[in-house]
């Protein structure tokens, strides 16, 4: 007999059907036993009774097991009926089970409450909770939904390599490895260098990158290898067309999930995010943003190079009050603040034309206008106190013509965790990297528990 997913069941009233599913759920009743089952499309409800063969199955079955299950799909009696259950009006009347793979005991309820690390420790399990599920279901989504917008807006997907020579970022901790013919390399950082040479070629390009980062940070929004959305653009005016590009990126991820993911969402908890009318999000210079913050709390840092994560939080709160919207685009940072390729602002002199995107009271992207000029990117360069001899292969786009362009670099687990409401930036990453961790802990003595 062919498999019928569960989700088709309600279409089989009456018939007999086999399903391959996972156990949810056991209850042994003396002669009867109740089961809810799972597969990738939903959930039912399977009894056995009246068939002693069948139980005697039944009763080897455990919580986890991979199962083949024969049965009778039937319309529930009224007044068993659970309207707010899926596939709540009928149930299967198993009439033969085949154990595929037998699950050993669990080693803890997977619904209960789970501390961080043993989310992470049993990582294979608990994945299987309804709650990270979830909020997988809800990254995936994020993904299709980038692909699809930067398509639809011409940009074309490339694939940037892991390995490198030079750090796009001038000074980033970085992982070094030991090349061929004694070549010192390092796991990129970041994709930066090539999709700004990808403008050359296609003018607009956006890249699924994996970014490693060797920060010896253990708090509950650093990872040493994440995923990062980027992508470049060309012939633009300034950076202000890029957090204009940003703005409707974020608005058609919320409208993905809404159309595919509220059942996520309502199983997290969480809202869609607050989006006001506009082509652009709230936007504040830095130098705006930290006056406010003092008119407002009384807290001067108008002279910090850059946003603490407690003004990152009161910013978001203050959009999401004053603003209706819980984005907000933070610009102009310093030059000693950012990369060698970010550009000056000509009528704001010591500050760039950059920004970070905050959401839900956490920098999710950093972006703005790059140098298109080689003088000036060997200047930048240098004043960095970079070897330029490392970023030959760079410079050749530019000596042979790249147009004005900008573009961001943004992270998923951060932006996933924003939009699922998870406060560890790890618990919106499959297998995370860290200091601690490597799947399991890098030492025994070390533990996530130190987080902040």
């Amino acid at each position: 007999m062919e498999r019928t997913l569960i989700k088709d069941l309600k279409e089989h009233v009456g018939k007999e059907v086999a399903i391959n599913a996972i156990v949810d759920v056991v209850r042994q009743q003396g002669k009867m036993a109740f089961f809810d089952f799972r597969d990738r499309t939903s959930v039912i409800q399977g009894v056995v009774f009246g068939k002693p063969e069948v139980l005697e199955v039944a009763k080897q079955v455990s919580e986890e097991s991979a199962l083949k299950v024969t049965g009778i799909v039937n319309e529930r009696p009224e007044k068993m009926v659970n309207e707010n259950a899926k596939n709540g009006n009928i149930e299967l009347e198993i009439t033969n089970i085949q154990i595929l793979n037998a699950s050993e005991a669990m080693p803890f309820d997977l619904e209960t409450e789970l501390n961080i690390d043993t989310l992470l420790d049993y990582r294979p399990l608990t994945l299987r909770r309804e709650k990270q599920k979830a909020i997988f279901s809800v990254q995936a989504t994020i993904t299709k939904a980038y692909g699809e917008y930067m398509r639809q807006e011409g940009f074309t997907e490339f694939q940037a390599p892991k390995i490198v020579g030079g750090d796009a970022e001038g000074g980033a901790e970085v992982f070094k490895i030991n090349y061929f013919k004694d070549v010192e390399a390092s796991l990129s950082t970041s994709p930066q260098l090539y999709k700004q040479i990808m403008v050359g070629v296609f003018e607009r390009v956006f890249t699924f990158a994996t970014a490693f980062r060797a920060e010896k940070s253990a708090t509950s929004r650093h990872l040493s290898e994440y995923t990062s959305l980027d992508m470049e653009m060309g012939f633009i005016k300034d950076h202000t067309d890029v957090m204009r590009m940003e703005t409707g990126l974020m608005k058609y991820i919320t409208a993905s999930l809404k159309e595919h993911n509220q059942n996520d969402l309502d199983t997290l908890g969480v809202e869609l995010p607050a989006i006001p009318e506009g082509d652009i999000f709230p936007h504040m210079k830095l130098r705006e943003a930290q006056a406010l913050i003092k008119k407002e709390t009384g807290e001067d840092k108008t002279n910090e190079p850059d946003l603490e994560p407690e003004d990152e939080r009161w910013l978001c709160e203050y959009a999401k009050k004053e603003l209706g919207s819980d984005f907000i685009f933070i610009t102009h940072y310093p030059v000693s603040k950012r990369p060698f390729y970010t550009y000056e602002d000509e009528e704001d002199e010591g500050f760039t034309k950059s920004f970070d995107l905050l959401f839900r009271g956490v920098e999710i992207t950093t972006g703005g206008q790059r140098i298109h000029d080689l003088a000036t990117l060997k200047e930048k360069a240098s004043a960095k106190g970079l070897d330029l001899s490392k970023f030959d292969f760079y410079f050749q786009a530019f000596k042979y013509g790249v147009p004005p362009h900008g573009g961001w670099g943004m992270g998923l687990e951060r932006l996933t965790a924003k939009f699922c409401g998870v406060a560890n930036v790890k618990e919106a990453t499959l297998f995370p990297r860290d200091i601690n961790r490597i799947d399991t802990f890098t030492s025994k003595d070390q533990s996530d528990s130190a987080e902040i």
